[in-house]
């Protein structure tokens, strides 16, 4: 069971409130508390009196910065195992917010990353503020964007999808909305006045109670790179991408790169290739099912726990990649590891 101080959970006016209660961990989501999610909403699903649910992060500088997989980490020796059952959960409630028969407003406030975007990205309604700074960062670690970010970025604008997910960019307010992660931006000191409204106001769509509060959000920054990140980033290979962004002029080009050749050669062009897959997808959950096959193989493969000790438990930052450059990523292998399962079963989820 979620441990009842780490996750708030109750019903104020019409509205049923879940609030993710561990700050100095940037309200990273366990794997209790994702099923105590998922069965509070299902409940709530069935209940008359709450008409809308609401979830959030508490304090001021994170919703939720992605899964606890520090945790992953410490299961490891078991093959995987733990970290697919995780997922294979997670993924669950991924697709039951992205189907919640009731409005489901995710207030998006701060950091919002991974395992966040899981549980904000496919709310009906996503509310961003001045603070917030989404991300799919998961080629740092050996992983690919999962919680249906393939999905997300498969459906951004032109080639924002290939460049946000193998690059880990940050989005803030502006940049989230555009590239199709959220929907409307609230002034951080709006936030309570707009929850209260949220929770008394009976009668009154959603839309039209978020839409009071609307402002306008700070500049964007990916937007403005739209032409050069379509020209670049439509390259067959991802080696044809880098030669792309050495010989180009633009003055993000070699932030680019040296992103690029951190991140798990492997996890880029798994999702060099999923992101563009998802676009003849028609559903979350075919992405959801995708996704779950790529991280079930990164972490039976290693590459995902090897990645979490670079980066967070031995934090020396030189992950031992494998296979270490990009060239040495062969067809053969990206396609072995987007087909079947046959290891473990598939997911199997309503839609897919």
């Amino acid at each position: 069971m979620a441990d009842e101080s780490d996750l708030i959970i109750r019903q104020e006016g019409r509205a049923g409130r879940i609030t993710l209660n561990r700050p100095k961990a940037l309200n990273a989501l366990t794997y209790d508390q994702s099923l105590a999610i998922e069965r509070t909403i299902i409940q709530w699903s069935g209940d008359d009196a709450v008409q809308v649910v609401i979830i959030d992060g508490a304090g001021d500088r994170a919703m939720c910065a992605g899964g606890d997989v520090q945790a992953l980490y410490e299961q490891r020796n078991d093959g995987g195992a733990s970290a697919s059952q995780f997922w294979r959960d997670e993924y669950r409630l991924n697709s039951k917010i992205g189907r919640y028969p009731k409005p489901f407003v995710a207030i998006m406030d701060g950091i919002v990353m991974g395992g966040g975007i899981g549980l904000g990205g496919h709310a009906s309604h996503r509310v961003v503020t001045e603070r917030s700074m989404l991300a799919m960062p998961e080629t740092t670690i050996g992983l690919i964007p999962d919680v249906g970010g393939m999905w997300l970025l498969a459906n951004a604008p032109g080639r924002l999808g290939e460049y946000l997910g193998m690059l880990g960019e940050r989005m803030g307010a502006a940049d989230a909305i555009y590239a199709g992660f959220a929907d409307t931006f609230v002034a951080v000191e709006k936030l309570d006045e707009l929850v209260k409204a949220l929770c008394e106001t009976d009668g009154d769509p959603i839309g039209v109670t978020l839409a009071s509060f609307a402002g306008a959000p700070p500049p964007t920054v990916h937007a403005d790179r739209q032409a050069n990140i379509d020209q670049i980033f439509a390259a067959d290979t991802l080696e044809d991408i880098v030669v792309a962004l050495r010989t180009s002029n633009i003055d993000w080009a070699e932030k680019a790169l040296k992103a690029i050749d951190q991140r798990s050669p492997l996890s880029l062009k798994l999702t060099l290739a999923a992101v563009r897959e998802a676009r003849t997808f028609s559903s979350l959950e075919d992405s959801l099912k995708l996704e779950f096959r790529l991280c079930s193989r990164l972490a039976q493969h290693g590459e995902f726990f090897e990645g979490i000790r670079a980066l967070l438990i031995d934090k020396d930052k030189s992950p031992k990649w494998n296979p270490t450059t990009i060239g040495d990523v062969s067809e053969d292998m990206v396609t072995a590891f987007m087909g079947p399962l046959d290891e473990i079963p598939e997911l199997d989820l309503v839609g897919s």
